[in-house]
Parts: C-alpha cells; structure tokens; sequence
C-alpha cells in the first residue's frame, strides 16, 4: 500500500505537475509523434521504462558518483537503456519503430528524463526514485495520447488505423482535416490541453 507522499509522486506530474502543460517540456515529441496513436503509445512506454529505470539506476548509484561526472554517467545510462528499448521495437514492432523514427533515440537528450535524474534521483531512495520515474513518464505519456487521439481522428479519420468516422459522413461531403496532421496543429491541441487544465485547477495559472 502506498503512502501519501508516495502516492503523490505518481499522480502529481500526471495533472498539477505535469512535465508538458505545466513544466513546458519535452515539446519536441508532442510535435513529432503524434500524427498517429500507436507511435504516440510506444513512445510513452519507453519514455516510462527509460525514465524509471534510469531513476533507480542513478539513485543506486548517488553515492559513489563523483560531482565531476555526474552528467556523464547519467547519459551513459540513459544511453544505454535507451539501446535496449530501440533494439526491441526493432524486434517486436519494427513498423511502429520506422515511424518513430530517431526520436526513440532522442530520448537520450529528453530533458524531463535529465532534469528528474539531477533533481530527484541523485538525493532520493531507490523506491521513490522509481515512483517518481513512472509517474513523470506517465504524465508526458498522458499528453502524447491525447494530442495523437485527436489529431489522428480528426485528421485521418481513423484511431489505432481502425477506421472510426462512417463512410457515410463521407459521402455527404464530410472531409478529413489536413490541417491536424501537420506539426504546429500539436502545439495547438497542448495548447488547449493547458487552457483546460488551468480552467480547472486555478493554483497552475501564473500572477
């Protein structure tokens, strides 16, 4: 059973933290991946896997790293872990792994995954370095299905490639929207995302 605090650090980044619409990070995959859901799903569990994973790393190892090379050492890791999850999609989802293209290994450099290692990982416990992995990744996750759902609705017609809008709304003139699938349109659906989310909750809105 988790604790409060522990429970926290799992729903926290997921709505009133949020790495995207509240930290404004991580941007450049809301662009990238986000025309079509199932790329949008695959990166969000690698970004989990690779964030949670790093953070137990780095926290097993905050002891013994010496400041100088802190830095290093995390990309090492996070390089390494990163190896692993694209030689999988590799394996297992290779179509899925042509779409996303090099933006699996631009995780690498993902900022939301550095920043919890530097703030979190290196002065915390395994356990809750773990938590704190798999509910930032979920947060950004969280962001990235949402903005893909409706861009590939709206933009395509169709959700997991299943075709969702009728044909017959088709046939009465009804045309996808082109529009949703080019990149800056991702910028608008966050946008909204972040509007909402603000409308919401009042203590996320800025004096």
């Amino acid at each position: 059973m988790l604790s409060g605090k522990h429970l926290k650090l799992l729903t926290d980044p997921i709505n009133k933290n949020n790495p995207i619409t509240v930290q404004v990070l991580g941007i450049c995959s809301a662009l990238a991946v986000t025309v079509k859901l199932e790329p949008a799903v695959v990166m969000s569990l690698s970004v989990i896997f690779v964030m949670s994973m790093s953070n137990v790393v780095i926290s097993l190892l905050r002891n013994t790293i010496p400041k100088r090379i802190r830095i290093i050492v995390q990309l090492v890791v996070v390089a390494a872990l990163v190896i692993i999850v694209d030689q999988f999609l590799k394996a297992y989802v290779f179509d899925v792994s042509k779409q996303l293209s090099v933006f699996v290994g631009l995780i690498i450099t993902n900022c939301i995954i550095m920043g919890r290692l530097e703030a979190f990982a290196l002065a915390n416990s395994p356990g809750k370095s773990f938590l704190d992995g798999v509910g930032n990744g979920a947060g950004y996750g969280a962001i990235l299905i949402i903005v893909a759902f409706f861009r590939e609705l709206f933009g395509s017609g169709t959700i997991w490639n299943i075709q969702v809008i009728p044909q017959s709304f088709y046939d009465i003139g009804y045309a996808n929207n082109g529009l949703m699938i080019l990149p800056p349109m991702a910028l608008v659906v966050v946008g909204i995302i972040i509007w909402v989310q603000r409308a919401r909750n009042r203590e996320l809105i800025e004096e």
